[in-house]
């Protein structure tokens, strides 16, 4: 008690409430270590409002049920933990709340972790209402755990997870010590907020378990919790233990499936998965043994393949535990899927995975597809599994599942949103109608606000019109805020330092008469650097090279040396570029090491003497997965004499974790291309390891050939309808599939050279 009263000294007010509990108002860190010394049950600590930069926050203690060891903010919310900062928890029964993580990072390997240390780990204690916002180490292959849950009976609830951009799982539940296992932990209401494409393995939104103690049962019970648009890669949830529960979750527009990863005995129920047509969003993958998946309802999925509306696995024979166990003794019943692109049986079979399903069953589930599409599709044995009671009222049905009924069945939505049945001898087809999915404002922290969907371009900025004259164009660049159009008059500008651009901008040459365009010179090895936060279209502007000096590592525009976090957009439109000619590698646009950009479009465009590339996205050649562009769409360009590959693009590693890159290739334009001495690819076009590429529409001469590298899972190639003239033949590589080349590679014409 002495110890206790010792903190007035310290400028620490304490209350007395209820009989033995001490409040404790602590107003810095010296103050906070000074309460954290002497708490016992019941006591409460409150940080006053404010920031509090460098924050390494440890609590630990032995609370009990009826009177836990409290930390809160003073008000929740107005607590922000920024900098260096993190909160380690030991002991029992501890309690935290009400505080916003915010621009900065973990200098650990965890911003929140259930345990002070190894010998020290939390029981039976729980943060709510807790905010993690873009809280990210700067480089986005500096892998950290947002969040690392040890211990057992812990509750982890209506907390915000929102922006992860780097390597690392956003919520782990860990089972390397015995008390963490069978651990019995709650993980509810919390809001998993966007979580951007990270391009390489380790993106995942919540795991449970590692392949290592994959055979240790982990009893975690993942309830009422949204995920939205969680993209990170095609596990947003991964169960890699036994004995797990998810049950009643939603999932908002997320790329990624609920992987059965590792573990056995798990069960998915009444979780509703709505893709709203977007790329790759999935549902459930199915591994292992005794598994159960019901009740569940999927709507407007497009992924296929890893990421279907329902995968179900081959497995491999006696499989190591990092590997895939066979699916045997599943029960699937009882789910809809409607408006779905794929549900697969035996999905992965290959040498290796040819382990087919066993002992299970998939029966009564109500099955929708696209029209006129492929929908339920088999890669192997399916006599393992028994089917029975299954529905189908759209897309294309496999011949070995010719028993499943198909019938048109009229639907109507309820009031939970879902649409079921019309006719009541259906009513109990497909998922229950007393599914009432948890929604937004149920989940999170209730105090802070949930992203909506962004928009980059010109929608919500101001128009900026600008007149030639010198620095013009750089002072515009540099007060510009997300979402400004800057519009400049027809003429000449001279730009003499690298733009540094930090924010969305769009620049334009103005709307005249004359339809004249703004010719913009620059004098320093860039035009543009993107940095954090910088996304850049350029919409009918004309950029002249003349001017620029002959330095190494030349380009347009360029992505900063330093790691970027976030994701980027590049694009071009009506965009006339020449001149790029001083240095022998003068790039368009680079995107360097560290960088991913979410899309770079390039179209309606002109390109004529440029000793580079005009896309240069390899940086990353390490093989481990990793990639700079997600989605690449060239259409409808003319290029001249560009030294080296239109477009360079780089995925190496047999990693099957992400779905890019994705390239669309059309209607281009092409002479004289890819034949620079300085082109180490030798191609015109250069794709390696891109997932889905449409190579079409293009008329290409005098240039060299385009080369396709195929790497890694199922690439998707359709090179077709293109012209080619004084060309050489398409160069197409298959690394890790032996047979032929899997590209379609159709209606193309290769005109012979003239005869001398």
């Amino acid at each position: 008690m002495i110890a206790r009263l010792c903190l007035v000294a310290l400028g620490v007010w304490h209350i007395a409430t209820p009989v033995l509990a001490e409040d404790y108002i602590v107003q810095n860190q010296d103050e906070y270590a000074a309460a954290v010394d002497v708490i016992e049950a019941g006591d409460v600590i409150i940080l006053t409002n404010g920031e509090w930069r460098d924050f390494e926050m440890v609590i630990t203690g032995e609370g009990r049920e009826d009177a836990p060891i409290t930390v809160t903010s003073q008000d929740a919310g107005q607590v922000f933990l920024t900098g260096q900062s993190s909160l380690r928890i030991g002991g029992r029964h501890i309690l935290v709340s009400g505080l916003v993580f915010r621009d900065g990072y973990s200098p650990r390997g965890e911003v929140i972790s259930f345990r002070r240390n190894k010998d020290d780990v939390a029981h039976n204690s729980r943060v709510t209402e807790v905010v993690i916002d873009n809280f990210s180490k700067p480089d986005r292959y500096e892998s950290d755990y947002w969040v690392g849950i040890y211990g057992s009976g812990n509750r982890f609830d209506h907390n915000n997870l929102v922006g992860k951009t780097n390597k690392g799982v956003t919520l782990a539940v860990r089972l390397d010590q015995e008390e963490s296992r069978n651990n019995g932990h709650l993980i509810d209401h919390n809001y998993f907020g966007p979580r951007p494409v990270l391009g390489s393995n380790g993106g995942e939104t919540l795991r449970i378990g590692t392949s290592r103690y994959s055979m240790h049962q982990s009893g975690t019970l993942v309830e009422n919790n949204i995920f939205d648009r969680t993209d990170g890669e095609v596990e947003i949830i991964s169960s890699k233990s036994g004995g797990n529960v998810f049950r009643g979750n939603v999932f908002l527009r997320s790329r990624g499936t609920l992987t059965l990863r590792h573990g056995d005995d798990a069960v998915v129920e009444r979780n509703v998965f709505l893709g709203g047509g977007k790329d790759y969003t999935g549902g459930i993958r199915v591994i292992n043994r005794g598994q159960t998946v019901r009740d569940n309802y999927m709507e407007g999925l497009r992924g296929e393949a890893f990421s279907s509306a329902l995968a179900i696995m081959n497995g491999v024979p006696n499989s190591p535990v990092n590997r895939y166990v066979e699916v045997a003794g599943a029960t699937i019943e009882g789910n809809t899927i409607l408006d779905s692109r794929r549900v697969g049986f035996n999905v992965g079979a290959d040498d290796e995975r040819s382990a087919a399903p066993s002992d299970s069953t998939f029966a009564g589930n109500l099955l929708g597809g696209i029209e006129g599409q492929s929908f339920l599709e088999v890669y192997d044995d399916v006599s393992g599994i028994a089917f029975d009671g299954n529905v189908v009222v759209e897309g294309g049905v496999a011949d070995e599942l010719a028993s499943f009924d198909r019938r048109s069945i009229a639907m109507e939505r309820a009031e939970n949103g879902l649409l079921y049945p019309v006719d009541p001898k259906f009513a109990a087809l497909g998922a229950p109608r007393d599914l009432s999915p948890v929604t937004l404002d149920q989940v999170g922290a209730s105090w802070y606000p949930k992203p909506g969907d962004d928009v980059l371009f010109g929608a919500s900025g101001e128009t900026i019109a600008i007149a030639p004259g010198e620095d013009a164009l750089v002072n515009a660049v540099l007060v510009a805020k997300d979402g400004d159009v800057i519009q400049l008059a027809p003429g000449e500008y001279v730009v003499e330092r690298t733009i540094p651009l930090d924010a969305a901008v769009t620049i334009a040459t103005a709307p005249n008469d004359a339809g004249e365009a703004a010719v913009v010179f620059f004098t320093r090895p860039s035009l543009f650097e993107l940095r954090e936060g910088g996304n850049l279209r350029l919409d009918g502007v004309t950029i002249d090279g003349a001017l620029a000096p002959d330095s190494v590592g030349n380009s347009m525009i360029r992505t900063t040396t330093f790691p970027i976090k976030s994701n980027l957009t590049v694009e071009m439109d009506g965009v006339t570029v020449r001149g790029l000619v001083v240095n022998k590698s003068f790039n368009v646009l680079t995107l360097g090491k560290s960088a991913l950009a979410d899309a770079v479009t390039i179209r309606n465009s002109q390109f004529a003497d440029i000793t580079g590339a005009i896309v240069s996205a390899a940086a990353e050649t390490e093989d481990y997965g990793q990639y700079n562009v997600e989605y690449l769409d060239v259409t409808g360009n003319t290029f001249a004499n560009v030294g080296g590959p239109i477009a360079d693009i780089y995925r190496g590693g047999r990693d099957e974790s992400t779905f890019g890159p994705f390239v669309a290739f059309a209607n281009n334009q092409i002479a004289g291309s890819g034949l620079a001495p300085t082109n180490g690819t030798g191609a015109s076009l250069n794709l390696h390891g891109v997932q889905i590429a449409n190579v079409t529409g293009n008329q290409v001469a005098g240039s060299a050939p385009f080369r396709i590298v195929h790497t890694v899972g199922t690439p998707i190639t359709a090179v077709t309808g293109n012209q080619f003239a004084e060309t050489g033949e398409l160069v197409l590589e298959e690394l890790n599939f032996d047979g032929p080349h899997r590209a379609d590679v159709s209606g193309n014409v290769f005109a012979e050279e003239d005869a001398e």
